[in-house]
């Protein structure tokens, strides 16, 4: 198909990568549908998508609904896309917008369909342990994930690799997908594949705190963890810390326990380790272990609240943690 009318609808980096990817084949859309504004950042300013400071430098019309009320449904007809291409958007599209392009809406989704399935596939593939992940471009339905599959592509998760990394992999290979695969999408000379059901796992969205460490679980499950929410939303546990407190008697400082929250963003598997879960073994410019359900963990770059990322032997000296239990 020639000069087709795209509609593009997307929010993040990854999303960017494939609308990119799409400009620079020639294919400019009608018009790009992202997220409202939110706040980002210490001082919580309202922050526009990368989508939408990417499409707003090309002077390509953005769209950012709140919901699919029918005054945004009518503003969709009225332009008559022939596809709407979505990647990572972040809002569920009902069926009276999927019914709008007279193609269909195709989805650029992060993982090996039907595995991971949802909002997080790229950190549910690290965390399982999964030897590959992929991109798969998908005619969307209603469901979550469960349309019909044109294209697979798998790549291998390297043994280090954190979700940062995979993500940016995955997005550019969505990218070049997309614009491989779709003239044959168009013109109907690729068929959809329906997906094996049993197959399926899910990859809900990920929260706060589902980052913290929990030192009764295996040390080779809590590296994985560290590595998937490498950078976000960043792994993290609690240590007991001594705090000066006012209102001592005698005009000193008396001294209170509090829940010092730190970020672990990268740590080793260390076997043989036999010790309560939770307690540092080794403490210092040697290393930081820690014991675990079953073996280890070297924790190699931490970060105290409002400083910076900094090796273990740094850290060391910012933050006393032998013979302390971790919670």
């Amino acid at each position: 198909m020639k000069n087709p009318r795209v509609i593009f609808a997307g929010t993040p980096e990854f999303a960017l990568a494939s609308l990119s990817a799409l400009v620079d084949s020639g294919v400019e859309p009608v018009a790009v549908l992202t997220q409202p504004d939110r706040p980002a950042g210490r001082g919580r300013r309202m922050t526009a998508s990368p989508v939408k400071r990417y499409a707003a430098e090309r002077t390509i019309p953005v769209m950012q609904p709140a919901s699919f009320c029918d005054d945004v449904v009518a503003e969709l007809q009225a332009l008559k896309p022939d596809l709407m291409i979505v990647a990572a958007y972040g809002l569920i599209l009902p069926q009276k917008v999927l019914d709008i392009p007279s193609r269909g809406c195709l989805n650029v989704h992060a993982s090996a369909l039907p595995r991971w399935r949802g909002a997080a596939p790229v950190q549910a593939a690290i965390i399982a342990g999964d030897e590959t992940s992929g991109v798969s471009l998908m005619a969307m339905t209603a469901g979550l994930d469960c349309g019909p599959v044109f294209v697979v592509e798998r790549l291998p998760i390297a043994a280090d690799e954190t979700g940062g990394e995979l993500h940016d992999r995955l997005a550019k290979l969505g990218g070049d997908m997309l614009v491989a695969n779709l003239d044959d999408i168009l013109d109907r000379r690729i068929s959809a594949v329906v997906q094996d059901e049993s197959a399926a796992t899910y990859a809900g969205k990920i929260k706060k705190q589902d980052a913290r460490l929990d030192w009764s679980q295996p040390a080779v499950e809590l590296e994985r963890r560290i590595r998937a929410y490498n950078p976000v939303p960043g792994a993290f546990f609690l240590v007991d810390h001594k705090i000066a407190a006012a209102g001592a008697a005698g005009g000193n400082p008396a001294h209170a326990r509090d829940l010092l929250r730190v970020k672990c963003w990268r740590a080793e598997v260390i076997p043989g380790i036999d010790a309560a879960p939770g307690t540092v073994v080794e403490s210092g410019r040697d290393g930081i272990i820690v014991a675990c359900g079953r073996g280890g963990l070297s924790l190699l770059e931490l970060q105290l609240p409002g400083k910076r990322r900094v090796q273990f032997r740094e850290f060391a000296g910012q933050l006393d943690l032998e013979n302390r239990k971790l919670n």
